[in-house]
Order: C-alpha cells, then structure tokens, then sequence
C-alpha cells in the first residue's frame, strides 16, 4: 500500500474512533489537526475573536472535560495561539493558576487578545495571583486596542462603565471603536459630547445587533434625539433589543402599549389598560 493510502486509512480511522468517543469531528475542522479539534470541541471560548465560527464553543469547560482539554490543548498549543489560551482555560477551570498564567502570557505573546483579557480578570480580582489594578488596566487597554469587546467593556468598568475621559484611554476606545468593536462604539455614544454624534456611534453599534444601541436607538428615536422622531423606527429598535434580552427596551415596549392608568380617589395607580 502506498504511503498517500496509508494515509487516508489513518484520517478515517481516526475519524470513527472520534466518533465512538461522541467527539465527532464535523467537515468544517476536519482539516484541522485532531489535536486542535478536540481542544476546540472542550475548551474554546465562545467570545474569542480567534475562535472559527464553525466552532460553537463552550460558556465554562465541564468538570469532566478538563483532562481531555489539558491533554489535547497542551499538544495543539505548539502551533495555535488559541489552544494556548485555551490551555489556559482549562488549567483555570482545574484551579492550577500558576499554569494558567503561564499558558496566557505566552498566548499573550502570540497576540490572543481574549487572554489578555483572562489575565487582565485575575490580576483585577485577584484570582491565584495578588490583585493588581494597574495589570489588570494594561491588559484591558492592550485587548481594546486589538478591538476586543470584552476588554473594551472590562477597561469602561474600572472606568465606572464607561469610557475614561483622559484623552490617551478615549482614543484607545475610539481606535477600537473605528476597528468595529460594537462595545466601544456603543460606550462612546452614551459619553458623546452631542446627541448627533451619539446616535451616529448607536447606529454603528445597533447594526451588529447590540442590545444596548438597539435600546437607545429606540429612544433617540421615541423623543427625536440627534434625528428624526420616527415611533415606528422606535418600536422596531426596542423590539429587537428586547429579542436579545434588553430589559429597559421591554419596559419601554410594555410601558407604550400600556399607555392608559386608572387611579384611585388618591391618585395611586390600580390597573393599567393595555392595548
């Protein structure tokens, strides 16, 4: 037989020993190395930029799943910068901090933003390594700037939830925002010197369907704030923002077709008329 063959025979074997482990590999990461496809399958982050949209990703790895990750992470990581950070995830999940540090800097090295980000956590709750906000700061600033929406929204928390107002951290979430980080563009639109401007970064942000923007946009366009007062565009933004889960934009929703009160002798509110 000749080595191509022998070859093909190995990927299909492989693929029905995969399939008996119920860790199938589908056509979208097959052509990845096994190993990378099995780390992706336990352990890849469903919010990592680096992270192919075939993979779906998993919210936290489960218990049982952290030996697999370890052990097929670890070999991937020699070649993918996501199965280091990845690797980093699982030794977290496993309470091996000092492993987990290790596997995000050298992510951090290869430029993974999301560990920048995981680390950036660690050191601001000080979670197996001493708090340290000025490390969590530059590892927040260092993930926006690479247009990462969770270090955009994590560097406006220790901002107060929003976007600092010295002007080297707001151009770093201007450079973020122009880069397409919905975050960063909704954030700038609360901040905004002008309701104009407010919108215009709103409607950039409510294009990629965030639930915030949506929301504001809904009211911006409920008053006529930095536009045009449109009630049926302002319906369809707080519809959409309450699909994915916006609690004011259903309020708002709630709040227009229940426009009617009826009151007591003392003013107090008894029902509502909803229509």
């Amino acid at each position: 037989m000749s080595i191509r063959s022998d070859a093909v025979s190995l990927v299909r074997a492989m693929g029905v020993a995969f399939t008996v482990l119920g860790l199938a590999v589908d056509p979208a990461t097959r052509a990845q190395p096994a190993d990378l496809a099995l780390c992706d399958r336990v352990a890849a982050d469903p919010s990592d930029p680096d992270k192919p949209a075939s993979v779906a990703g998993v919210r936290e790895i489960a218990p049982s799943d952290i030996p697999t990750a370890i052990q097929y992470c670890r070999t991937a990581a020699a070649k993918s910068r996501r199965a280091m950070y990845q690797l980093g995830r699982a030794h977290a999940a496993n309470r091996q901090y000092p492993e987990a540090v290790g596997a995000y800097r050298k992510a951090i090295d290869k430029g993974s933003t999301t560990a920048m980000v995981e680390l950036g956590v660690m050191f601001g709750t000080g979670t197996g390594v001493p708090q340290d906000a000025a490390q969590a700061r530059a590892l927040f600033e260092r993930a926006a700037q690479g247009g990462n929406p969770r270090g955009v929204t994590n560097l406006a928390a220790l901002s107060g939830g929003a976007p600092p107002s010295d002007p080297q951290s707001r151009a770093l979430f201007t450079k973020a925002a122009e880069s397409g980080s919905a975050e960063a563009q909704y954030q700038l639109g609360l901040t905004a010197s002008d309701d104009v401007t407010a919108r215009a970064w709103f409607e950039k942000a409510a294009a990629q369907n965030h639930a915030g923007a949506l929301e504001r946009l809904g009211a911006f366009a409920q008053s006529g704030r930095g536009g045009p007062q449109d009630a049926s565009a302002a319906k369809a933004y707080y519809e959409r923002a309450a699909a994915l889960g916006n609690e004011d934009a259903k309020a708002a929703l709630e709040s227009a077709r229940c426009r009617w009160a009826i009151r007591d002798k003392q003013g107090k509110v008894v029902t509502k008329l909803c229509f």
